[in-house]
């Protein structure tokens, strides 16, 4: 076993990687970026170095400054996580001139792979099924148009380097390809240094299912099931589980067997992952084959009981696969949701903020969270949003979805948006409860995933102001107990006021909502004046937030975060952010101009696409933004002229900057 890893990467997948090396007494070396100079990988490990600016390009992608601080650091192995430098063939050969393993498989698996292109070609050579489409030399946009036409609409464009989604565009119609395919190419080049791309046939009501593979240095090969990665936005992942829903012993190993098939194909070594497509009469088409760990290799392993990343460690070091195929088996079912700092209703735009609170469920043998990040910490637009994986396990798919929603329940997050009650959304729906899943689920289901807003519920309203009252209450304790006359009616928490009656007016904000709650004090209770009438309301308020209510006698667990004046109360499916307002303070000045556009997150002007004095309709495409390596257009939200344009190509903006301002037609 080696004595010394450096882990390559960051996040959750740095202290993920960190925490089986503790367990197997292997020593580490974090690297982070000055962005990450106080990250939670950062103290994982057992010695942290710096290796360059924020841009991941400069520092996560810095092969040189990365292989210095191996020798530097005595690291005998390099574990590049998953994305990043996980798939990169140079890096892989780099390491073995170091004198340093690298842990993953060969150098050539990884060129074979990472090509869609080549891949495809070598898979239909080992008799892998494959979706029809084009994978050839001849890029022309003439050429990939005439292919599409005789593939047959709807088709999907596919950076042929990529993966993630990136460098993606699925076209239904003839008149859109060449803009969706310079779209493609035009984030595959950004992403992946290469705009190459392939067609496929775009299945209706496809499911994603992948297998985990494994093989060693010894001949040996084995898969560790399957998992259902179905449920994805923007082509991708939002949660996943294993094993698939619905799926048949038969076909089972029917797809174990192709997988395998698959990595022997290539000369593989370690894990990997092989994708398919399955169609609505459950036939399985080759799709890619990731050769790193995925993101989403918990579920495996907590159906399977296997660690991975050991596995990974035991091969790399020239061990033989710890089980065969046939010692390897699965129980019960896990569910694993990627919790990210997102707005599902702004089109999961990066919610790019400061953590200011953190509540997660309590983890046990039923209950995992992998994350990088820590009450305080800023999700930066350098990286991927991801605040964590919360991973769930029971004997059978009902009893998991049920541990899945109470965990979601309890995970509470303030001062950024997140996506967090939209999976429990997706978790609660029916159709997901039988196993109905598609990768087109969330389209299918957008009025039920995406409901319109509703006001607070008095439940939230009333846990709000229990939380102001008690967190007073609290507070004028603390004072009388630090007092020299604790006995001071100033100190008093029963709400009594000189010349009034014991009553208190508190305002909370709902967009531009004002809600009044009106709070008498009471010897044991406050008596609560809601929208919906008049409840008796008491509790206590934990330090972390928690508390324990009980309104007309029925009682309840709730989670209260306030960051500065925003106050995000979760009970149970509920989760609201209110503003706290004293209606006394001046008003809030409209920042932003009638016909001005803003930018929506920090990112950087990709191509802009009109000239100031320049006439658009409502609707029509402005700029395009580029974030976390994904592509935004903003468009003209009224029709009108172009005043003018505050950004041109290739300038850095920040969130709610000024792009440019449209004058409305009259």
């Amino acid at each position: 076993m080696f004595r010394t890893v450096l882990i390559a990467n960051r996040g959750e997948i740095a202290c993920r990687i960190a925490r089986t090396c503790r367990i197997l007494g292997v020593r580490t070396v974090a690297v982070y970026s000055d962005a990450d100079a106080d990250a939670l990988h950062v103290h994982a490990c057992d010695e942290a170095w710096p290796i360059g600016p924020a841009p991941a390009r400069e520092s996560y992608l810095n092969t040189d400054r990365i292989l210095e601080v191996a020798r530097r650091s005595g690291a005998d192995a390099i574990h590049p996580g998953y994305g990043f430098l996980s798939e990169n063939a140079d890096f892989a050969e780099a390491c073995d001139r170091a004198g340093v393993r690298f842990i993953g498989p060969p150098a050539s698996a990884i060129r074979a792979m990472g090509s869609k292109s080549a891949a495809k070609s070598i898979m239909q050579e080992a008799g892998v099924p494959l979706v029809p489409g084009y994978h050839g030399d001849d890029q022309s946009p003439e050429h990939l148009q005439a292919v599409a036409e005789e593939i047959g609409y709807p088709v999907l464009i596919k950076a042929s380097a990529g993966g993630g989604g990136k460098g993606m565009r699925r076209v239904d119609d003839p008149q859109d390809f060449g803009d969706a395919l310079d779209g493609a190419r035009r984030e595959a080049r950004a992403s992946f240094g290469d705009d190459t791309v392939l067609l496929e046939k775009y299945l209706l009501q496809p499911r994603h299912v992948e297998v985990q593979v494994f093989a060693d240095g010894h001949g040996n090969a084995v898969h560790l099931f399957e998992r259902d990665c179905s449920v994805q936005r923007r082509h991708q992942k939002v949660i996943e589980e294993a094993p698939a829903p619905g799926l048949s012993e038969d076909k089972r190993r029917a797809m174990g067997e192709a997988a395998v098939a698959a990595a022997r194909a290539i000369g593989y070594q370690g894990a990997g992952t092989v994708e398919f497509i399955m169609d609505a009469h459950g036939e399985f088409f080759f799709m890619e084959m990731n050769t790193r760990l995925q993101v989403e290799h918990p579920v495996t392993e907590m159906i399977t009981g296997e660690d991975l990343v050991a596995w990974q460690l035991q091969v790399a070091a020239g061990a033989p696969l710890p089980r065969t195929q046939e010692a390897l088996s699965f129980s019960g079912h896990a569910f694993e949701a990627r919790i990210y700092a997102e707005d599902p209703e702004r089109d999961f735009l990066p919610a790019i903020g400061t953590v200011a609170g953190l509540r997660t469920p309590e983890e046990n043998r039923h209950v995992r969270i992998d994350t990088g990040i820590r009450e305080g910490d800023t999700i930066s637009m350098h990286y991927d949003p991801m605040i964590a994986k919360l991973v769930v396990w029971d004997s059978d798919r009902s009893a998991a979805l049920l541990r899945l929603r109470n965990a979601l329940q309890a995970f509470t997050v303030a001062g950024t948006t997140t996506n967090v009650r939209f999976l429990d959304r997706i978790a609660g729906h029916p159709a997901f409860a039988d196993g109905g899943v598609d990768t087109g689920f969330i389209e299918t289901y957008r009025s039920d995933l995406f409901p319109a807003p509703t006001p607070p519920s008095d439940r939230v309203l009333a846990v709000a102001a229990l939380y102001e009252l008690l967190s007073v209450d609290q507070a004028a304790a603390e004072r009388a107990r630090g007092s020299a006359d604790p006995w001071s009616p100033w100190h008093a928490t029963d709400g009594w006021q000189p010349n009034s009656d014991n009553h208190h007016v508190l305002h909370f904000l709902d967009g531009d909502n004002d809600l009044e709650v009106v709070a008498h004090y009471r010897r044991d209770c406050f008596l609560l004046d809601l929208p919906g009438g008049t409840v008796r309301a008491e509790g206590t308020l934990a330090a972390d937030g928690r508390l324990r209510v009980a309104l007309d006698g029925v009682h309840l667990d709730a989670r209260a975060l306030q960051t500065d004046d925003r106050l995000r109360v979760s009970i149970a499916a509920e989760d609201r952010e209110l503003v706290i307002h004293d209606p006394l303070a001046a008003g809030m000045a409209d920042e932003v101009r009638e016909g001005s556009l803003t930018a929506p997150m920090p990112g950087t002007v990709l191509q802009v696409m009109v000239n100031e004095g320049d006439h658009v309709e409502e609707g029509a495409a402005l700029m395009v933004l580029e974030a976390m390596k994904m592509e935004h257009t903003i468009r003209a939200f009224v029709s009108g002229k172009v005043d003018k344009i505050n950004f041109r190509e290739g300038e850095q903006v920040s969130e709610g900057a000024e792009l440019l301002a449209i004058a409305a037609e009259e």
